[in-house]
């Protein structure tokens, strides 16, 4: 019987993104059934259009800057634009992928994307935003499946 991986992803910045991404393709690839449950700012991942998730230096003391900053310098406008971008330059320059192509290697080796529909009607988004295929669901459709795995992870 294979293995089960189930995974709660809150959160919708470009550093917290990668985590429930790599660990959901990584497992499926090694025929875990897998699935996330994409609640409260977690539900950006799903979005057709991840252009705009961002990383932020502001009260993210682990990021490894170029140049230490005090943190004051963090809260100039224009700081997480740079940020970003030096992020994604970076990613870009290591080879690693990028989230579109991490949510489309989960989508080919058939991870279960669930929407939690309450974090869907709190912040009025509509269906037409998120990706197709995924489902829609509440804490209860997650945690049938979550119940019965051998890996539950909260990211």
């Amino acid at each position: 019987m294979a293995k089960k991986m189930a995974i709660i992803a809150t959160k919708g910045a470009l550093d917290m993104a990668y985590p429930p991404l790599i660990l959901a393709s990584t497992a499926a690839s090694l025929g875990w059934e897998v699935k996330v449950f994409f609640t409260f700012y977690g539900l950006q991942l799903l979005r057709k259009d991840l252009s705009d998730i961002a990383i932020s230096p502001l009260a993210n003391p682990a990021m490894p800057m170029p140049v230490p900053m005090p943190v004051m310098v963090s809260m100039l406008p224009g700081m997480e634009a740079m940020a970003t971008s030096m992020m994604k330059s970076k990613i870009k320059k290591k080879g690693v992928a990028s989230l579109e192509e991490l949510r489309s290697a989960c989508i080919e080796t058939e991870v279960g994307f669930i929407a939690c529909q309450m974090t869907v009607d709190l912040f009025e988004f509509s269906r037409d935003q998120f990706i197709d295929g995924i489902e829609y669901g509440g804490a209860a459709t997650f945690l049938k499946f979550a119940g019965d795995t051998d890996v539950c992870l909260f990211i």
